[in-house]
């Protein structure tokens, strides 16, 4: 005869009387919006008023009224989610009315299967928010938002340009000119001298090849034979129009950089430039192309207190690019842990009944990882103690896992130095390859003595 025996755990919670009521309100004074681009769901408890749920336009006046009927009937709490760009002129009002709004993550509201409207998910963002089961999302101070406004609207005009020189070198091409075989950057200054003759009227290729600055590799003679090619109107047409387009790009890409200088200039720093001034630009590390005019190093280094330059894998333009992300101080993250995990470059370590399901980093859409992630790439051919460690990843668990580990590193590097204010120094790559050694050293030693067998270590010369 077969008994149904409950197990340990289920005698130990048998014995005690379980708390249906366990799940306590923490948001007693709630609402959920459901955001959209025409109108907003907004659901408040029952007990607030007669009519809870209630459906509001998205123009200014519709969200000032919303607001106000929140702050009328004894709101102080708001979740919403984080829709696309419809979300930021409702957080913003919300905001002026001194109403604490929370912005949280779609995938952590998953509704019960079944039809969705847009009534119960309004209804479903109180429930949730009114028992504490959502997360905050991470806001940067208003002075970062602009920042950040105004480097990823840079982005976007440098990546314009890039597509412009593209197209242009594709016209050469179609015209059978090889431009791009003897130079090897089409928007320099040989390069774009060349084009301007070329829409002057000029085909002459001997005359074409004087264009080119001394420094170019490439001899005059092979520079004159990419040069000739079948001249056709229309394909000289649209040369022109994608000068002209990169000449307009340039041209607001400046405008962007002198805004972004002036905002710079207006944040505090840490460092006092002419008290510290900041040492040379290490040999070997040129500013890269695509930086602003201004002195972006310099102003780095008052902002943050860290000289970038010198600091292996993370550039300028990184560290520019992740203090518009996250800011200058990174003060809105407990640890370097809370740091990566937001960034997406840990592991998920998903568990049942005690056992590790998934290891895989979550995907995750945020400028400052893909930063890390290419500063990572940049050290395979680094000398230092960075690029020995990532090139022996490398090696070890394939280009996709090193890039992630190191750039995981990175950020962790970062974090330490903004909130140490210590200057970076790089240890070498005979530094790192002695320490490997010793650790490998030990680990053959540890393994010989659980078989019994004794390692003697031989002296390197």
């Amino acid at each position: 005869m077969s008994t149904n025996r409950p197990s340990g755990k289920q005698e130990k919670s048998a014995g005690k009387p379980l708390d249906w009521k366990v799940l306590e309100v923490v948001h007693p004074d709630a609402a959920g919006i459901d955001v959209g681009g025409h109108e907003h769901w907004v659901a408040i408890s029952p007990e607030r008023d007669s009519e809870p749920v209630r459906r509001f336009g998205c123009f200014t006046a519709d969200l000032r009224e919303m607001a106000s009927w929140l702050v009328e009937k004894g709101v102080r709490s708001v979740a919403l989610q984080s829709t696309g760009v419809y979300w930021m002129p409702v957080f913003e009002i919300l905001e002026q009315y001194g109403l604490q709004v929370y912005l949280v993550n779609a995938r952590h509201t998953k509704n019960v299967p079944g039809r969705k409207t847009d009534i119960q998910e309004c209804q479903w963002l109180l429930k949730l928010h009114a028992f504490g089961l959502l997360n905050n999302s991470f806001q940067p101070s208003d002075e970062i938002r602009i920042a950040r406004t105004l480097w990823r609207h840079r982005g976007n005009l440098v990546a314009e340009a890039s597509s412009a020189i593209l197209r242009m070198q594709k016209a050469l091409i179609e015209m059978n000119v090889q431009l791009s075989d003897v130079l090897s950057d089409l928007s320099g200054m040989s390069g774009m001298a060349i084009l301007h003759a070329i829409l002057e009227g000029e085909r002459d290729p001997e005359q074409l090849a004087a264009h080119v600055q001394p420094g170019v590799k490439a001899t005059p003679e092979e520079i004159a034979k990419s040069l000739e090619g079948n001249w056709r109107p229309e394909l000289l047409f649209v040369l022109r129009q994608q000068v002209e387009l990169y000449r307009t790009y340039q041209n607001k890409i400046a405008d962007c950089d002198e805004q972004l200088r002036r905002h710079l200039e207006s944040l505090g720093g840490k460092v006092d430039p002419k008290a510290q001034p900041i040492g040379p630009r290490p040999r070997g590390k040129r500013a890269s192309k695509n930086a602003p005019t201004f002195d972006l190093r310099g102003e780095l280094y008052r902002i943050t207190g860290i000289d970038w330059a010198q600091v292996n894998g993370i550039d300028v333009l990184t560290a520019q690019t992740v203090i518009a992300e996250a800011g200058p101080d990174l003060a809105d993250f407990a640890s370097e842990k809370h740091f990566t995990s937001w960034l997406g470059l840990c592991p998920t370590n998903e568990q049942s009944g005690g056992k590790i399901l998934k290891r895989k980093t979550r995907k995750v859409v945020n400028r400052a990882s893909t930063a890390f992630r290419t500063a990572a790439t940049t050290l395979l051919r680094s000398q230092s103690y960075l690029g020995a460690q990532y090139r022996r990843l490398r090696t070890r668990l394939g280009a996709p896992k090193a890039i992630t580990a190191m750039a995981r590193k990175l950020a962790c590097l970062y974090y330490r130095l903004i909130k140490h204010g210590q200057q970076y120094v790089d240890k070498g790559t005979a530094y790192y390859e002695a320490r490997y050694r010793e650790q490998q050293i030990r680990s053959v030693v540890k393994k010989a003595l659980k078989l019994g067998l004794q390692v003697v270590v031989a002296k390197s010369s």
